[in-house]
């Protein structure tokens, strides 16, 4: 399709001499006044607006700036005799992409809405980009709407900014990278690296070299000399998973890292300075360490400035609707299979399980049902044998302090989620806005799924 271009001009020869000279390579519309363009604004959706300064009883530097509040508004580009350069140059100011003297030269007037064109395609192109990785990286890759996700939300956003560090506790499989990630994405660091190692991968000697690098002939093996992850980081965050792991001598080490923000590579003498905004995870309590003389308590109390629990999904049964949808998108995207719900069954037998493995382990359930599916809906048979095993395990479900489910009264999302609102709805009597606090969920969200359960 062409690029859409309306030219805005009260001399009726002018205007028509523009359209006949850029038909050929756009798709042009014309208007008189700002009336008539406002009306095309409102009609079609204009990639370039083309606008004299006068306008009869109207003012072209008005109009623009009525074009530019718009949601999408156009390029615009001032057409100016010799005389109003200042003024043409105020609308440049206020938002025009450009201007043109008259009498126009229709080839060099091409080049610039061509031009105009490619640069809002490339800030199109920017945007989607940040997109993908806020997407990727941000708050939008943690699903959950549920109270105790609503609060470790609100820690990433309000630390996120600082230079504090930052522990995040919780099971494994609970999303302790993403929560970090997520920190690194909001900070303002977030244009340098993120850094993650598992701490518990390595052992001592390898671990130490990994953080701080060593000099060539440090130890055997050490051909080189390495560059290690604090270096790495520098200016950016440095995230170390199961950070109870690490020997003494390393948490010195760190520590020192830390404050005063220097070390030493493993062989080597000189002092290395970096600035690192350090976030740690552990699925251990580094208190009980502490009290068991197995983890220094400067380090611990160096560490321990924000502290974010990350709750398992058994205590946040409410988002796992939530986890599901988003994980069958996904899986059924990359093996190019059609998007299955769970059966009611299937559903029942998911919100059963008690995710020992939390959302981990859930994610990996889903993808074996979207990959075992054959029919149109994803069944009890089609999910793994250990949470087809829930449903005979488990008389009962628990969704927040609510019971929601037993033989009697199977679970099925539709019913789960009425039952729920209605019980919020009884105890605060009939008040939306503590209805939703109670569910853990925004008002807004409330009134949604209020529509959709056809709850009135």
């Amino acid at each position: 399709m062409k690029p859409v271009v309306l030219i805005v001009d009260d001399e009726k020869h002018t205007r028509e001499g523009l359209r006949h000279s850029l038909e050929e390579s756009f798709d042009v519309y014309i208007a008189s006044d700002a009336a008539g363009a406002l009306s095309v604004l409102e009609h079609e959706e204009v990639d370039v607006m083309l606008t004299d300064l006068r306008l009869g009883a109207d003012d072209g530097m008005k109009l623009i700036d009525t074009v530019l509040a718009h949601a999408k508004p156009p390029i615009c580009i001032m057409m100016t005799a010799y005389g109003a350069i200042n003024t043409a140059v105020e609308a440049m100011k206020r938002g025009a992409y450009d201007f043109v003297m008259k009498p126009l030269n229709i080839d060099e007037l091409e080049i610039l809405i061509n031009r105009a064109l490619r640069s809002r395609k490339t800030e199109a192109e920017v945007v989607q980009l940040k997109q993908v990785v806020e997407k990727q990286f941000g708050l939008e890759n943690i699903i959950g709407s549920s109270a105790c996700m609503e609060e470790v939300f609100d820690t990433i956003r309000q630390v996120a900014p600082s230079r504090a560090t930052v522990l995040i506790q919780g099971e494994s499989g609970t999303g302790k990278e993403l929560v970090a990630a997520a920190i690194h994405q909001l900070s303002n660091r977030n244009k340098t690296r993120f850094i993650a190692i598992h701490c518990a991968a390595l052992s001592p000697q390898l671990l130490e070299s990994e953080l701080f690098g060593h000099e060539r002939g440090a130890f055997t093996g050490a051909t080189e000399k390495r560059i290690g992850r604090f270096e790495q980081a520098n200016g950016g965050t440095l995230f170390l998973d199961e950070i109870g792991e690490i020997d003494a001598n390393t948490q010195v080490k760190i520590l020192r890292a830390l404050d005063p923000g220097e070390f030493e590579r493993v062989g080597g003498n000189t002092t290395v300075k970096v600035d690192v905004r350090l976030v740690c995870a552990t699925n251990k309590d580094l208190a009980q360490l502490v009290a068991d003389g197995k983890f220094r308590d400067d380090l611990f109390y160096r560490l321990n400035v924000v502290r974010i629990n990350m709750p398992p999904l058994r205590e946040r049964r409410e988002d796992i609707p939530l986890l599901v949808e988003a994980f069958l998108r996904k899986f059924a995207e990359a093996n190019g299979k059609p998007v299955r719900p769970l059966s009611s069954e299937a559903m029942e037998c998911v919100l059963r399980h008690n995710w020992k493995g939390n959302v981990r382990e859930l994610r990996t359930a889903i993808e074996h049902g979207v990959v075992m599916a054959q029919k149109d809906q994803i069944n009890v048979r089609d999910l793994p044998q250990a949470v087809r095993d829930s449903i005979d395990e488990i008389d009962g479900a628990m969704i927040g302090n609510n019971p929601v489910g037993s033989r009697s009264n199977p679970l099925n999302l539709h019913d789960t989620e009425t039952r729920l609102i209605m019980r919020a709805l009884e105890d605060t009597d009939g008040n939306r806005t503590e209805a939703a606090k109670k569910l853990g969920i925004s008002r807004r969200t409330l009134h949604r799924r209020l529509h959709e359960l056809n709850i009135t």
